[in-house]
């Protein structure tokens, strides 16, 4: 056995479960403790202070150069009393994860001498260097200068010895370089659409908001196991690796018993996520061994998202504590399932209603039936752009396969609420005095007919589960706001279309409960090839969706280039999310990322075959050709050959996958270097997706093959069996 997956192994015999010990028992005690919410802040700011917060937040009004300092100064003192010694402005730019520079409080006075200082002008704006984060070719690398600014709307939060003040990150020239700007214009409009539309049915409603709720799944595996397999540790999953004789088949891992370390590692994350005012109501064993899930209450959507990107930064964090690695790549192992990140999705507006549950009267159903409407034509139109969101070179491997929805975009509404559709789309464009009173009593009917009348499709990408969206393709690694950023956008594009059309309806003569129902009909006969209530894995499924006129694009540099589409571009431009230039230096951003994360595997697996597979299978095949030759020496040639044949046929084939690696890698080698050499960043995203990548499963092959043949004392690296079954 390998000496790292022999001390890996010897490892895992002392693991035991670290004891955590909240505070208290009683969550309410220090929930939101590290959070300058708006308990905190009646200690350290005064009345009218938190109201002009409140009104900047609420209303978007400016705050002044002296509320700004106020606000500062009582943030400073609250972070100082809960031992802070530095801040940063706390931000996500368009990698995989957030960043952070910190700074200390130290400053001088007139006199030299030392205090300690941080004014509202720190607090609102700095200026971090923009020229290493990708940028899609907006700034260049001797231009360094970018800028942070504060987002009010989420509330600044202590990590260790931080105060991190969430912020938006744009360049100098003003345009955005994170996935937190295009978020908050998205979210605007999709309040402002979705606000006039509300008004046909009740003028009092004024704001309309977007909550999201997600579903993190993840896999622990343990740390000494970690480190000893390079591929996990440089690419997030395993580049190679025979399947376990067991792994999920038995569906006895989901919902199971949450094992002894697994579940210290999960309180000590729960209470770390209540101090940070993160409300995490759901942990439990996923389908796959070693895997498990994390959910939250439903928040706004921009909180999160921000809380999102901070418990998988906590996590990876306290799972070292723990002496586990967090993976959050979608599909870590072959063979089993990977890992999602389930978006539910929903409107709220400012009196409390679900926008996407049915009400207690016809008026409010009508308003439900409405927005289910615009939602199902939202997608239709932008299958692209929604598939464009979530297509990365992780989560590609992860779509269409059992735990996740295919790559064909279609929604899911369950029997009932279609038949109610189908119904409506029958009603009379002139309807007589008892269709409308028929009408009425279909639509007070809703409640009752969705009442557990809505099963939940595993295997549809948008199914709607009674009072919200789940949109299941987003990878587990991701930023919430890809996707958040396009769906509230499309809605909001597809909500002032629905209103234009009314309105011109209206203003020609028609009723607006006839005008409304008009283009409804319309609008559920148009995007009636969307629904699908069947099986998202069949065949006969793909062949029914190319019928519809329904795109299937598994190539995801050619999935990532729909941004480009006119349709794309009248919502994200149309929209004022994005400007032309920003929209295609997300583009180069996407197809830049996927080119390199093939290359770093391309190069991971190439080195891993030849320093470590190759070597292993030679020493292997020299002990059975020394075998073969002592049994020459012992039997006679007619008994050798009886008792040998075999042998010589596993030293024929080690031989020729051994040939077959050699030849594989370096002809993967050369294909990569070919398209190092293109400077177009669209066409060297293409070259790695036709002509690198199909080679990792060429060589994963015979390398999983020679696993199963070569003794399994001299295998170099952890097998699936040690990583997904350690407790």
């Amino acid at each position: 056995m390998s000496k790292f997956r022999f001390i890996a192994l010897q490892e895992l015999s002392s693991r035991k479960p670290l004891e955590v010990v909240a505070p208290s028992t009683n969550i309410a005690d220090y929930y939101g403790c590290h959070v300058f919410n708006k308990k905190n802040m009646q200690k350290y700011l005064t009345d009218e202070t938190i109201d002009a917060l409140k009104r900047a937040v609420d209303e978007g009004k400016a705050i002044t150069q002296q509320e700004a300092d106020l606000i500062a100064n009582g943030m400073k003192s609250w972070a100082k009393d809960n031992g802070v010694t530095h801040y940063t402005h706390w931000f996500q730019p368009l990698t995989d994860g957030t960043a952070e520079k910190h700074d200390s409080f130290i400053d001088f006075s007139k006199d030299g001498s030392p205090i300690e200082k941080f004014s509202g002008k720190v607090l609102v704006q700095q200026e971090p260097d923009a020229s290493s984060f990708p940028s899609g070719g907006l700034r260049n690398t001797f231009e360094a200068r970018g800028y942070t600014a504060w987002d009010i709307s989420s509330p600044a939060f202590i990590v260790d010895d931080t105060l991190c003040i969430p912020t938006v990150f744009i360049s100098y020239t003003g345009e955005a370089l994170d996935y937190k700007t295009p978020l908050l214009k998205a979210l605007l409009s999709v309040d402002r659409a979705a606000t006039d539309v509300c008004k046909y049915f009740d003028k009092s409603i004024e704001k309309v908001t977007a909550h999201l709720g997600w579903e993190q799944e993840y896999f622990l595996i343990d740390s000494a196991l970690y480190k000893a397999r390079p591929d996990l540790c440089l690419t997030g999953r395993t580049l190679m690796g025979h399947s376990s004789a067991k792994d999920q088949q038995l569906d006895d891992h989901y919902f199971g018993s949450i094992p002894s370390r697994v579940t210290a590692f999960m309180k000590d994350l729960e209470f770390e996520c209540y101090k940070l005012g993160i409300p995490i109501k759901t942990r439990h064993n996923e389908v796959a061994p070693n895997q498990f899930e994390l959910a939250p209450i439903f928040e706004e959507v921009n909180l999160a998202n921000d809380h999102n990107q901070l418990v998988m930064d906590l996590m990876k964090r306290i799972a070292l504590k723990h002496n586990f690695n967090v993976l959050l790549h979608e599909k870590p192992f072959q063979s089993v399932n990977g890992s999602g990140k389930h978006n539910n999705w929903s409107l709220i507006t400012d009196n409390g209603i679900n926008l996407f549950a049915p009400g207690k009267t016809p008026n409010n159903n009508m308003l439900f039936l409405t927005f289910i409407i615009n939602v199902l034509m939202m997608v239709y139109k932008n299958q692209d752009l929604i598939r464009a969101s979530i297509m990365t070179a992780t989560n590609s491997r992860r779509l269409g396969a059992n735990e996740a929805p295919p790559a064909i975009i279609s929604c899911f509404l369950g029997k009932s609420l279609s038949n109610m559709l189908d119904t409506l789309e029958k009603v009379g464009n002139k309807m007589t005095s008892e269709e409308k009173t028929a009408l009425k009593l279909g639509v007070n009917r809703i409640p009752e007919i969705l009442l557990d009348n809505t099963d939940r499709n595993r295997t549809s990408p948008f199914a709607f589960t009674g009072n919200r969206f789940e949109f299941r393709a987003m990878g587990s690694s991701a930023n919430c706001a890809s996707s958040m950023i396009v769906i509230n956008a499309a809605m909001a594009h597809q909500l002032r279309s629905f209103k234009q059309n009314v309105d011109k309806m209206i203003s020609s003569g028609i009723a607006k409960d006839d005008a409304i129902i008009k283009e409804l009909k319309r609008l559920v006969k148009e995007s009636e090839s969307i629904r699908f209530e069947g099986d998202g894995y069949s065949k006969k499924w793909q062949k029914e969706a190319e019928k519809r006129h329904l795109t299937n694009i598994n190539s995801t540099p050619q999935a990532i280039l729909k941004y480009e589409d006119e349709q794309s571009k009248q919502v994200l431009i149309g929209e004022n999310i994005f400007n032309e230039k920003e929209l295609e230096s997300r583009v180069d951003v996407e197809l830049e990322k996927y080119t390199k994360k093939i290359q770093i595997e391309s190069r991971v697996l190439g080195d891993l075959t030849i320093n470590h597979i190759v070597p292993t299978a030679v020493i292997y095949q020299s002990r059975l050709l020394d075998n073969l030759v002592k049994l020459q020496q012992i039997f006679d040639a007619k008994e050798c050959e009886q008792l040998s044949y075999k042998r010589r046929d596993l030293v024929r084939d080690i031989a020729m996958r051994i040939d077959s690696l050699k030849d594989l890698v370096a002809d993967m080698t050369q294909e990569r270097k070919k398209a190092n050499n293109l400077e177009n960043i669209r066409k060297k995203a293409c070259a790695y997706n036709d002509k690198v990548s199909p080679f990792l499963d060429k060589i994963r092959e015979h390398i999983d093959a020679l696993e199963m043949e070569i003794d399994n004392e001299i295998w170099p690296l952890p097998k699936y069996r040690e990583l997904l079954f350690t407790k």
